[in-house]
């Protein structure tokens, strides 16, 4: 009958009942009896808080289920990078990218067979360090001119862990960034060498009387001088546009307006090849979005390049269009002796040239076709040579539109307003 109640609930109903009987045998009263147990056994339900409501018993504490211990192949499938895991000197589990660089067939190899370099080897068959060391560096890894970096470390089970990290990215861009310091000095140097030694002869008595003599050697030192001028304008102007790469112009240009105003420059400066220049434009292309300077000094540079290179009385041709997917177009072409197909890759390389005694003979500094590539970047664009020996060169720019200006010339096209056509 009790069962579900508590230890209390049934004491204190048991006293009610002795106390009923008590009334009882005192006062022979059965009445007073029953009502003294009733009244006493509710009284001792809602004083014990049972009432109807169950009595919930004490739980054992739940235990959270043991979650699995990851598999070592997953681990290592997650770092980036080539991974392998050696053990007594064979490579025991390797991650997909270090099957990828090195073969399918490393697993279960020695680890000196695995990675076939000296260094490697030395470095994984002596004794595992207790302190941090430094990394080995991996020529030739995978490929002729990749650069690595492999860091070892070990575990508390006598296994090592090795981890191959691609540094060919940074590699080439050090040697870049040596390159270009080399090559700057080399392009101040000359014109700065010849100079000094026209200034000395000019300091002979013998030298500097003979007029014709003094005419010619500062004919010399000029042409010198504004070679490392332009040198140096290209140089701060290049900075200048890397500086400026993750800023994305914004305003609208007209490109077939600025073409013309360089066509009038260049026709200002008498250049004879200036009147080989023939313009191509669809009068129709939207506005593109871009910073007018810059786009005036890709222009400047191609066509420039063109009346260089070209062959004399051969014109110099600038197209201006849209292609089928909106895009605006421009190319130049000149009729020239054209580029060979293994220099294409290499031309915006900074101070590269096809030909060095043509280029400075002509005035180039190196760094044109570097900063067309650097503006056509930040412009969101796209830039491509296409040449052919003894036929000639074609350079072709694809720019996006400037998208408000479209929209608006768009709506004003399907409205009842009327359009005015330039």
């Amino acid at each position: 009958m009790l069962h579900g109640f508590g230890s209390r609930t049934v004491t204190a109903i048991g006293l009610v009942i002795v106390a009923a009987i008590a009334v009882f045998l005192l006062e022979w009263n059965l009445q007073a009896a029953i009502i003294s147990l009733v009244g006493g056994i509710a009284a001792a339900l809602v004083a014990t808080g049972t009432g109807d409501q169950p009595i919930e018993l004490p739980r054992e504490p739940e235990v959270a289920p043991a979650r699995p211990t990851p598999d070592l192949q997953e681990v290592i499938e997650s770092v980036l990078g080539p991974v392998l895991i050696i053990a007594d000197g064979l490579v025991s589990h390797a991650n997909a990218a270090a099957l990828g660089l090195l073969g399918h067939h490393i697993v279960g190899e020695d680890v000196r067979v695995a990675i076939r370099h000296p260094g490697a080897a030395e470095r994984l068959a002596g004794p595992l360090a207790t302190t941090p060391q430094e990394p080995v560096n991996l020529v030739g890894l995978g490929a002729r001119d990749q650069h690595w970096e492999m860091h070892v470390s070990g575990t508390t089970n006598g296994q090592r862990i090795v981890h191959l990290i691609d540094r060919t990215g940074s590699h080439a861009a050090e040697r870049m960034r040596v390159d270009f310091v080399a090559n700057a000095s080399h392009e101040l140097r000359t014109p700065l060498a010849s100079i000094l030694g026209y200034i000395e002869t000019l300091g002979d008595d013998k030298a500097g009387e003979d007029a014709q003599v003094r005419g010619r050697f500062l004919k010399i030192m000029f042409d010198e001088a504004r070679r490392m001028q332009r040198l140096i304008e290209d140089l701060i102007s290049l900075s200048r546009i890397e500086s400026e790469k993750y800023r994305l112009p914004d305003r609208a240009v007209d490109l077939a307006e600025l073409i013309g105003e360089v066509r009038s420059e260049l026709l200002d400066a008498q250049d004879k090849r200036s009147r080989d220049i023939v313009a191509d434009l669809d009068l129709g292309v939207a506005p593109v979005a871009g910073d007018r300077a810059q786009l005036s000094q890709i222009l400047h540079n191609l066509i420039g390049n063109a009346m260089k290179y070209g062959r004399t009385g051969t014109p110099v041709t600038i197209k201006l269009w849209s292609d089928p997917l909106g895009m605006v177009r421009i190319s130049v072409v000149d009729e020239g002796d054209g580029i060979a197909p293994e220099h294409l890759p290499r031309l915006t390389e900074r101070f590269y040239r096809v030909d060095p005694g043509r280029s400075r003979a002509a005035g180039g500094t190196g760094l044109g076709l570097a900063i067309v590539k650097h503006i056509v970047e930040r412009h969101r664009g796209r830039f491509d040579v296409a040449s052919t020996v003894g036929v000639g060169t074609t350079v072709t720019l694809m720019l996006p539109p400037h998208q408000k200006t479209t929209a608006a010339i768009a709506a004003a096209t399907h409205s009842d307003a009327p359009v005015i056509k330039r």
